[in-house]
């Protein structure tokens, strides 16, 4: 059972797990363009998702990520959230910060395939999922309260082991 606010609500799609392959998707960039999965060729793909990033723990989820695991060049980090493309880059600009932002705002169809739409709220459900070169997963945390952080440390040691 997953809550937001303590409040409980219906997560659609399945969950992923350990050696799964990524679900392919198409996503929207901060310049509406397209993303696919195919696009990020790094050996490592770390994914997060947070509800929306104009929320205190959402904001603090992307920036540790970023701040922490951002220079290591085998890995790539994106955020995805169900925020619009213009609220991304936005969010972007005023945190001085320069990472992918993706947004599934058009079909909800990246939710549904990762085991993350609410479908009371129509946001992501917060999660941190690392895949590896040949896109299984290899580390996956869902969390079961919207409102908790993911586990920075775990993740942190992770993927300095890489």
């Amino acid at each position: 059972m997953k809550t937001m606010k303590g409040d409980k609500v219906t997560v659609l799609g399945k969950e992923l797990k350990l050696g799964d392959k990524a679900p392919d998707f198409t996503l929207t960039n901060n310049d509406l363009d397209v993303s696919k999965l195919a696009d990020f060729t790094e050996e490592y793909l770390l994914i997060s998702t947070v509800p929306s990033l104009d929320t205190g723990v959402c904001d603090l989820q992307t920036r540790t990520i970023n701040e922490k695991l951002a220079s290591n060049p085998k890995v790539k980090f994106i955020t995805v959230s169900m925020d619009l493309p213009f609220g991304q880059k936005r969010w972007c600009g005023s945190a001085g910060v320069d990472l992918v932002t993706l947004s599934d705002h058009k079909t909800a169809e990246f939710g549904k395939a990762y085991g993350l739409l609410m479908e009371e709220l129509r946001l992501l459900a917060r999660s941190v999922m690392v895949f590896d070169k040949n896109r299984e997963l290899i580390y996956v945390e869902y969390l079961k309260e919207m409102g908790n952080h993911p586990n920075y440390e775990a993740l942190i040691n992770f993927v300095e082991k890489l």
